[in-house]
């Protein structure tokens, strides 16, 4: 009963966030919708990629933006259908994916991996009263979300991003949702705190472009479709860039003359590595252990 109530409060103070919560300059805070394959489509703003799969029972969410962005994705949703959301799977813990859980009624059910869950119980958003919108229902390895064109598959591959990441997986359409674990073209945020890893980022990745099959679409965390050979591709960059790290470390360099002389592939010119001093510094950390 608070959950619905308190839904009721977040609806207003959502439409009001609209206008209130824009900033005083800059461009304005709004959601865009982008259709991937027919039914299927991704609101884009706020935070993470929210995907809306519109099945025959209602609509499946996956990751639910920043706090107060639950009315922008819902005014995007209305654009293509009517049904109401039914469902919200969160692929991992951190807010610009699960700061809007709160938006949405008792009835929409939450799933993510079981150490997202218990990740998402150390937030302050999910403290008290607010622990109703943790995740419903855990998995540890996969889950299977309904049958024929409506079908969902999760999938868990081990620690990378966090500890709990998943792949959402459309199999009648050919797309995949990876939530932050490809984020998009660059060196990625590895969240130790929550069981990310840098040396088993490489692995990670490599068994899910082995275990993933049929699937030639996918939808980073925060950057725009690609093909699913770009996701292959990262898990390429992260096993040189390892390489690379360890190999430093090994000739006893220091994480910082590590990253001054790192050099990798060709292959990877184009991608931002603005947090590639960060990821030295923590491989160097897990080497020592």
């Amino acid at each position: 009963m608070r959950r619905v109530l308190l839904m009721g409060v977040l609806v207003v103070a959502g439409a009001v966030g609209i206008v209130a919560g824009q900033p005083a300059s800059g461009p304005p805070q709004v959601a865009e919708l982008v259709k991937v394959k027919d039914n299927l489509f991704v609101v884009k703003g706020g935070g993470g990629n929210t995907a809306a799969f519109v099945t025959g029972a209602g609509v499946v969410l996956v990751d639910t933006k920043l706090a107060g962005w639950g009315e922008r994705i819902m005014q995007q949703v209305r654009t293509v259908t009517d049904k109401p959301v039914t469902m919200i799977i969160n692929t991992h813990t951190h807010g610009d994916h699960v700061g809007s859980n709160d938006f949405f009624a008792a009835s929409v059910e939450v799933v993510a991996h079981a150490n997202t869950k218990a990740n998402m119980e150390k937030m302050p958003a999910f403290a008290g009263e607010k622990a109703t919108f943790l995740p419903d229902r855990t998995y540890t390895d996969t889950l299977t979300i309904g049958t024929g064109p409506d079908r969902i598959d999760l999938r868990h591959f081990g620690a990378g991003h966090t500890n709990g990441d998943t792949i959402v997986i459309f199999p009648a359409l050919k797309v995949a949702h990876t939530g932050d674990l490809f984020a998009g073209l660059g060196t990625p945020l590895i969240d130790t705190r929550n069981g990310g890893s840098g040396l088993a980022y490489p692995e990670t990745l490599k068994k899910a472009a082995a275990g993933i099959t049929g699937v030639d679409t996918v939808i980073p965390g925060h950057a725009d479709v690609m093909p699913w050979a770009k996701f292959v591709e990262f898990g390429e960059f992260n096993a040189a860039f390892v390489a690379a790290v360890r190999q430093a470390a090994a000739e006893g360099k220091t994480p910082e003359a590590a990253f001054a002389g790192l050099k990798l592939p060709e292959t990877f010119k184009d991608y931002q590595i603005g947090r590639g001093q960060a990821n030295v510094t923590t491989i160097y950390g897990e080497l020592k252990r």
